[in-house]
């Protein structure tokens, strides 16, 4: 009996009530008991006289208050009584009322919970009262989360799936190359010169590059790195990443601006780490970025952090994008392969090594062909 309550909300609440009600009548029964004798008495010692008067004698008094007393406890004793069973009565409707109020949600959620667990992401629970209002109470906010939660993991098992036909198409397609042009030289079809070489090692390169990205995600997803933090100045950090990619960006005629203030602090960062950020976003705004356009790393102190921030003239970011553009595997042009607009998978590293550091990445954009500006904090060094 005992775990079938336990099991069970309702049978707890209207327990609850019964517990509340029988302290309630134990404590006024307790009080009665101590209280009405002297009560009684006090009220009658003001007709003593006149009674006595009356009745002719001080023991017919006696008796009478004896008598008189005795029924007074009876009535009370049996208001005490139907008081008690009508607050019995009366928490067993309010029991039932507030029951239904509080389990049945629950219940539902519990149920919608179990078939989510069953993989069906598209279950969703009613939220009691008008979720457009701020006069939800806890049980409705409660649905609310629940709901959201049902969203999210709708969207990640989307996304896994989407990952597997995208994994599967990106690897098909340059392994379909490589074979191809491997079965071409074999049997003479394909000049054995360095241009066949060439194209058979870019597919392998690309191939290497997927599986790097699945590797590194993995890794910074679960934490299984360590930072190498020191003070560093930013100068130092972004000037790699400029060499590095500068003659891509002249290839492609986009300029690339470096704006940043001879008196800005150094910041305590893994430098390799935030490297890898830096690359990533700059390359990811010179992909983006058509020719002619222009490029711009600037940095600016906010209080203790240095705000890095990327800009672009870019093709921008529609206002529905913004929110998942950091979510892995999330591209805002499905249409786009691996080599012509990646599979999201950098935006996603970068995230999180910058929240290794402490610090958050965010984006903004107007819009369509309005640019893009992609921001990140990072904690200043303590000065020695």
């Amino acid at each position: 009996m005992l775990a079938y309550i336990r099991r069970h909300l309702g049978w707890k609440i209207f327990i609850s009530y019964l517990i509340v009600i029988l302290i309630a009548a134990i404590v006024l029964a307790t009080a009665a008991e101590f209280v009405i004798p002297r009560s009684f008495n006090r009220h009658l010692a003001a007709m003593g006289l006149m009674m006595v008067d009356v009745m002719g004698s001080s023991m017919m008094r006696m008796d009478l208050n004896a008598d008189l007393f005795s029924n007074f406890r009876t009535a009370v004793n049996e208001a005490l009584t139907i008081a008690a069973f009508a607050a019995v009565i009366s928490a067993i409707v309010v029991s039932i009322f507030v029951s239904r109020q509080v389990v049945t949600p629950v219940q539902e959620m519990m149920i919608a919970s179990q078939y989510i667990a069953a993989g069906h992401y598209d279950e969703r629970v009613q939220v009691p009262g008008d979720p457009s209002k701020d006069e939800l109470d806890e049980l409705s906010q409660l649905a609310v989360s629940f709901n959201q939660m049902a969203t999210k993991l709708e969207q990640i098992e989307s996304m896994r799936r989407r990952l597997i036909g995208d994994v599967s198409h990106e690897l098909r397609t340059p392994l379909t190359a490589i074979k191809g042009s491997m079965e071409g030289l074999m049997d003479g079809i394909l000049p054995q010169n360095d241009e066949t070489y060439m194209g058979i090692y870019q597919e392998a390169d690309r191939l290497q590059r997927l599986v790097n990205d699945l590797q590194e995600l993995s890794r910074v997803e679960a934490g299984a790195y360590q930072l190498n933090l020191s003070t560093v100045h930013l100068i130092k950090v972004i000037s790699p990443v400029v060499k590095r990619l500068e003659l891509q960006f002249e290839e492609k005629g986009v300029t690339l601006e470096v704006d940043l203030s001879d008196n800005l602090p150094s910041i305590k960062a893994d430098e390799d780490r935030i490297g890898q950020v830096l690359l990533n976003l700059v390359g990811n705004a010179l992909q983006y970025t058509p020719g002619g356009g222009k490029v711009v790393v600037s940095a600016t102190q906010y209080g203790k952090e240095l705000i890095v921030s990327v800009s672009d003239t870019g093709i921008g970011i529609s206002p529905e994008h913004v929110e998942d553009i950091f979510t892995r595997f999330y591209r805002v042009d499905k249409s786009r392969s691996r080599s012509g607009g990646g599979s999201g998978i950098g935006l996603t590293i970068a995230k999180y090594l910058v929240e290794a550091h402490g610090g958050k990445i965010w984006v903004e954009s107007a819009g369509p062909d309005l640019g893009t500006i992609f921001s990140f904090s990072l904690p200043i060094a303590d000065k020695i």
